[in-house]
């Protein structure tokens, strides 16, 4: 997948406005859902690869394709609902949706909102770039010139460990950032796992990973109280990834494996 692909939907996604009814937060069951014959489950549609609108402007990605999977386990059908950022969780504790996913990083901010499963993705931002430079920790970044995309996780995490003599160098986006590796203008980037798998599979064994910077895990997300729901969720988690068949979801999607700290549930 390269990287033009993973962006198609991104010029496309919309701002949803759409006004969140009040009500109790209401606890779901798999057998109400079930019952019902319909899950609806809330995505981001302006995140690739994760949740993206495809060429006919429906919601696609890896999200979309674990959602199709949990549906499918069901046996019901599936309402994808576009969500944001900031209104995803006022759409779950609203009852507009039963279900995230829709790339929802677990934080304890959040676990106070929502119900967290098991992780079912995972970003790791790693220190990326060339493969005949040695650099195995932060003293390794002295005197070396790193590009970041400016106000990134990575720019955050570079900047508090890098020694005073490194020269970070601030992009305004991922793409250039990457730019500035490839034609060899920084020898070093702060980089995602997912960027990193887009960089190999254009400039193949130009590059390798450094060392690690940091470990996100996304998890599903349903309401406070749904136990049986979570139960289910996790049980579904554990079964797709002991088949194999989430790891070729996110193979598909995200151009390498599941992170092993998804994997293991860390």
């Amino acid at each position: 997948m390269t990287l033009n692909k993973t962006l198609i939907g991104l010029g496309a996604a919309a701002a949803l406005a759409v006004g969140l009814v009040a009500g109790p937060v209401a606890a779901q069951t798999p057998d109400e859902i079930q019952a019902r014959g319909t899950v609806n489950i809330g995505l981001l549609v302006d995140f690739p690869p994760f949740g993206i609108l495809d060429e006919a402007g429906n919601p696609d990605g890896y999200d979309a394709d674990v959602a199709r999977l949990l549906a499918e386990d069901m046996g019901v059908e599936l309402n994808l609902v576009p969500v944001t950022g900031p209104n995803r969780i006022p759409y779950l504790v609203s009852n507009q949706v039963d279900i995230l996913v829709a790339s929802l990083g677990i934080t304890p901010e959040r676990a106070e909102q929502v119900d967290f499963s098991d992780p079912y993705a995972g970003i790791e931002i790693f220190v990326f770039g060339d493969a005949n430079l040695e650099v195995s920790g932060p003293e390794g970044l002295s005197g070396q010139n790193i590009a970041v995309a400016r106000a990134s996780t990575q720019d955050t995490s570079i900047t508090e460990i890098a020694p005073a003599d490194a020269n970070i160098q601030r992009f305004d986006d991922d793409a250039t950032a990457v730019q500035a590796l490839l034609s060899g203008q920084t020898p070093l980037m702060g980089a995602s796992n997912v960027v990193i798998s887009q960089i190999n599979a254009m400039a193949p064994d130009r590059f390798d990973t450094k060392f690690s910077l940091r470990q996100q895990s996304q998890a599903i997300a349903v309401r406070p109280g749904s136990d049986e729901l979570l139960a289910y969720i996790n049980d579904f988690l554990a079964r797709v990834k002991a088949d194999g068949s989430i790891n070729a979801l996110h193979e598909e999607w995200v151009g390498g494996p599941l992170p092993e700290f998804v994997v293991s549930g860390q």
